[in-house]
């Protein structure tokens, strides 16, 4: 993938928010000059929203942003980075789902092996940066979530709203300017059929059986081709 290809824009935008979107850990602040290099190749409007964040994520130490995004995403205040928890919830419907985005990620020649479940928004994030249509089409699925998300850290004045407002700003149409508006799109679904015929991705229905015995933790990870060091990578270096 050329990074600096205008039609990569989109996809610069959402790695670089994925990144933004995990754990801090010890090692972000090394990445920023990496992250604000590559935003060089993004639109001016997401740019802006992200470089925003990352200066702000600068202005604190470690320890202080990783205690901001702990006490930032937490189901029980809606601020949840799971994207089918925001259409199954806690349910056994939500194995179905999860199966169904790692065979997603399967076909298209995307094997994850870390911790993450394939619904973490920053694996959503790498899949739609590097599978541009169909990853377009799977956040555009979620979209009710994503606004609602973004509505929620707006809300609660948290500076991770400004990355939601970059990632939706890849996707097509305006963002609902309310919480009501958001529910009427969860409850209406996208503006147009996204999966059936034409679709790159795999229908949610018949050929996919819900396994007898799911695993507690279904296994996931991040592409490797990527211009950054991965999670684990971080984690290990």
């Amino acid at each position: 993938m050329s990074l600096r290809s205008p039609r990569s824009s989109h996809a610069l935008v959402r790695l670089v928010a994925g990144c933004a979107l995990q754990y801090p850990g010890d090692h972000f602040h090394d990445e920023l000059p990496r992250l604000r290099a590559a935003l060089a190749g993004a639109a001016a409007e997401p740019a802006a929203l992200l470089g925003s964040f990352l200066d702000h994520a600068a202005s604190l130490g470690p320890i202080e942003l990783c205690a901001e995004y702990t006490s930032t995403f937490d189901t029980r205040n809606r601020r949840c980075l799971y994207l089918t928890w925001w259409v199954d919830g806690d349910t056994r419907r939500r194995g179905l789902s999860l199966v169904r985005l790692k065979r997603i990620y399967r076909d298209f020649g995307l094997e994850f092996a870390g911790e993450e479940l394939p619904d973490f928004l920053p694996v959503a994030l790498e899949f739609a940066a590097l599978c541009g249509r169909a990853g377009t089409e799977l956040l555009q699925e979620h979209r009710a979530g994503l606004e609602l998300l973004r509505l929620a850290l707006t809300e609660s004045g948290s500076p991770y709203a400004r990355v939601l407002e970059a990632v939706c700003s890849t996707l097509p149409g305006q963002s609902p300017r309310t919480k009501a508006e958001a529910k009427a799109l969860a409850k209406n679904g996208p503006p147009q059929e996204l999966v059936g015929a034409g679709s790159p991705l795999e229908p949610f229905g018949p050929g996919l059986d819900m396994p007898a015995d799911l695993p507690a933790d279904l296994p996931t990870g991040r592409p490797t081709d990527l211009p950054w060091p991965t999670t684990a990578e971080r984690q290990t270096a």
